[in-house]
């Protein structure tokens, strides 16, 4: 991955600022495809998906390493991310059962 070299501090935060916007959009982005699984599932304990939150984790965790960033750190992230998507997909899946 190659990121620019920065020659001032406020150069540095600007590219920070522009990569947290872009991250913002990922994770709104992620939560919209989350959103539209919850249509395809038939049960609550089916939107949970424990396994494939296994899954991903390992993923992540995986391609933290191969980044060279700590993985506990991405571990943790997705932890808390798939949390609140989970209970975002149970709505939208109670929500879409209702009608």
């Amino acid at each position: 991955m190659k990121t620019e070299k920065c020659n001032t501090l406020a150069e540095a935060r600007k590219k920070i600022d522009e990569v947290d916007e872009e991250i913002v959009k990922l994770i709104a982005k992620r939560n919209n495809y989350i959103k539209q699984i919850a249509h395809f599932k038939t049960s609550v304990t089916e939107v949970k998906a424990e396994e494939r939150i296994e899954d991903v984790i390992s993923r992540v965790r995986q391609q933290a390493i191969d980044l060279d960033l700590s993985p506990n750190l991405i571990n943790d992230l997705y932890v808390r991310m798939i949390d609140a998507m989970v209970e975002s997909e149970i709505e939208e899946f109670n929500n879409a059962k209702s009608f």
